[in-house]
């Protein structure tokens, strides 16, 4: 059983009619942009995955330091990477013998005009 038709007069050698010429093309211009969508989506969430991680930094970071010498803004921005310290917002709370920090850095996006709001993270350490 061969795929070809017997009055093809390219068949079994390989050759395409000539009526197919391009179209392997044309389906990969057609699935591109679906490639492109994936490939963004991939990046999207591995920023979104990297921003919570350097929350959780900030909010440590920030809560030791406020253990420590009663300043949180400072420790948060020395935690995070140097493209996420002007998104960064660290609020200092809690009394006693333990101080809480919550960190909130903006989620970057790599999709202009679109808002992925803010990945918050909260720790707390002994006075």
């Amino acid at each position: 059983m061969t795929p070809f038709r017997q009055d093809d007069p390219g068949a079994g050698t390989g050759h395409q009619a000539p009526g197919d010429r391009g179209q392997v093309a044309l389906e990969y211009l057609g699935f591109l942009p679906i490639l492109l969508l994936v490939g963004l989506a991939a990046v999207q969430l591995g920023l979104v995955a990297y921003t919570a991680q350097q929350a959780g930094t900030a909010a440590r970071a920030g809560a030791r330091s406020a253990s420590l010498d009663g300043t949180a803004t400072e420790g948060c921005a020395q935690a995070v990477s140097s493209w996420l310290v002007a998104r960064t917002h660290c609020a200092p709370g809690g009394g006693g013998d333990e101080v809480t920090v919550t960190a909130s850095v903006d989620i970057p996006s790599v999709v202009p005009f679109w808002d992925f709001g803010q990945a918050h993270r909260t720790a707390t350490m002994p006075r």
